[in-house]
């Protein structure tokens, strides 16, 4: 095979990437001809340099800090967020009218970004494996063992990215070698499973056991996260129940046996700790993109997230955005009005200066007046408090924001530490809750109930629990949905649930009409990936070009 060339990340410092998660938004990257294989691999920190850089790119995809990838599908197209347009702002040739009301076609090119950016990471997940399986570890100072679980993690990561392409495009080629073959077929979303599953339980033991030192790499807590996720999927994907599979995965977690911080893992004891900037040791992290803005790897989520920049003055911080994202009505409305999250998670009502009264003023709409975040997407500086509203009609303070995430001010020394978080224990808790439910025709067990409960308690004062907690009657299937929403919601899980419970294609949100059409639950093949290989096959209800 042709000797590879490699990008210019080797003299990156090892700890650093561990630590700060580098994340890839340029794909640009030079190249130089002089740094390649036969002398790359002279230590131990090379080696996982080139384990890691996989990893690193996947935050470009993954986490919502501005790119059009996973996290954009998997959130705009589902029943809590949105991009209206606000005023002159926001439309950007319809992309997010599209994504909202299900109306999509092959030739969106945030779907073609989505593609490349995922497709860019699996190659780079299969460059690392072929390359590091040639290299003689002894002569390195790597025992067996270690190179094993340092290869595990790649197995383990490539695995993770078809199964995220599974759920966004369904069916899609195997490729599992770096340019062969040059056109590969597509493959079925059967055998995309079977492939999945086949290497998470081949490679996930052989992982070390998550710890404070493995922060920003792939451990067990992070494997099974994975293996619950798929097995919890099955019956979608290929109408096989899995869910004895899924409880036995979670429990892996939940006992300790994989790993955690510190020690076992544990549920937060508040809604703030896994979220702040000093989560880097929140022992309810499974598996996070460890981002550092000292280390100079922002987690940055203002593009998505934040308001323009007079809303900075309500938070006390330097970032701003696009003022893009919003809650829809409907999901807003799904907490009670009790619900701890709904004040801690939420920026909403009227924005002040910090540690001030002094009103943040509109910029647009509500130029030089108070500006008041509303649970409304509707024109009503002109009049209109009424309506439904619609994606077309919003207004620079239509919906509630986002503060899930806390940077802290300026001035905190840990100003935008904040890791961001794939997997964490509440998740585990919740698919196995949801497993022992599906197991029992949709009914909920004392367990199911116990499990959901351990979360939602945070959510209530001691003295409002006593009416808010689930009972084995008032945990139905579409109350765990909800209440799923009420937990995840910002975490990029909610297309996946939707679909999982029915509800993607078959549900009315805020304006957003159900389609009962089932080829929606998967998005279509870009038709320049189509035109690149012959041998590629549209998804059904796309043709071969929209």
């Amino acid at each position: 095979m042709k000797q590879r060339i490699y990008k210019a990340f080797a003299f990156i410092l090892i700890m650093a990437v561990i630590i700060a998660g580098n994340g890839c938004t340029d794909l640009s990257e030079s190249v130089y001809s002089e740094l390649n294989k036969s002398n790359f691999y002279n230590n131990k920190t090379e080696v996982l340099q080139a384990a890691l850089r996989p990893f690193t790119h996947m935050q470009a995809w993954m986490a919502p800090t501005g790119q059009n990838g996973y996290f954009y599908h998997a959130e705009l197209s589902a029943d809590q967020l949105a991009w209206p347009q606000k005023g002159k702002h926001g439309y950007d040739s319809g992309d997010h009218f599209r994504q909202h009301y299900h109306t999509w076609t092959a030739n969106e090119g945030r779907m073609r970004t989505a593609w490349t950016l995922i497709w860019t990471g699996l190659g780079y997940v299969n460059a690392a494996i072929m390359d590091l399986q040639g290299v003689n570890n002894e002569s390195l100072g790597i025992s067996d063992s270690e190179m094993a679980a340092i290869l595990g993690e790649l197995y383990v990561l490539r695995a993770f990215h078809y199964m995220k392409i599974m759920e966004l495009w369904g069916n899609a080629p195997i490729i599992t070698t770096v340019g062969e073959p040059l056109n590969p077929p597509t493959q079925s979303k059967a055998e995309i499973f079977d492939f999945v599953k086949t290497e998470l339980e081949a490679y996930v033991p052989k992982l070390l056991s998550y710890s404070r030192e493995l922060v920003g790499r792939v451990s067990q807590t992070a494997g099974y996260a994975m293996l619950s996720e798929l097995y919890l999927n099955a019956e979608y994907f290929i109408g096989e129940p899995m869910y004895d599979e899924c409880i036995a995965a979670c429990d892996k977690i939940i006992s300790g046996q994989a790993g955690g911080i510190g020690g076992n893992p544990e549920l937060a004891p508040d809604l703030l700790q896994t979220f702040s900037n000093a989560n880097k040791d929140a022992k309810e992290a499974l598996f996070q993109f460890a981002f550092s803005r000292l280390g100079g790897f922002t987690f940055g989520w203002g593009g998505f997230f934040m308001g323009y920049s007079n809303v900075s003055k309500a938070l006390d911080v330097s970032y701003s955005g696009w003022n893009a994202f919003v809650v829809i009505p409907t999901a807003f409305d799904a907490y009670a009005e009790n619900d701890l999250r709904k004040k801690e998670w939420f920026l909403f009502g009227p924005q002040y200066e910090y540690g001030t009264t002094n009103p943040i003023l509109g910029t647009e709409e509500y130029n030089g007046k108070p500006l008041v975040f509303v649970n409304s997407i509707r024109r009503e500086s002109e009049g209109d408090f009424t309506s439904e509203g619609a994606m077309d009609k919003g207004e620079e303070n239509s919906g509630a924001r986002f503060h899930k995430y806390k940077s802290g001010r300026t001035s905190d020394p840990n100003y935008q530490e904040n890791h961001y978080m794939l997997y964490r224990l509440t998740e585990i808790y919740f698919n196995k809750a949801e497993a022992i439910m599906r197991k029992n025709g949709g009914v909920a067990t004392q367990e199911a109930v116990d499990l959901i409960n351990a979360s939602r308690k945070r959510a209530f004062t001691t003295e409002d629990w006593e009416d808010a907690k689930y009972t084995i009657s008032s945990l139905t299937m579409d109350e765990l949905l909800a209440e799923r929403g009420r937990e995840f919601i910002f975490e990029g899980k909610r297309r996946a649930d939707l679909i999982r419970f029915g509800k993607f294609t078959t549900a009315r949100w805020w304006d957003h009409e159900p389609t009962n059409n089932k080829n929606l639950e998967i998005y279509p093949i870009p038709h320049t990936q189509l035109a690149a290989n012959p041998n590629l096959v549209q998804n059904p209800g796309y043709g071969d070009v929209e």
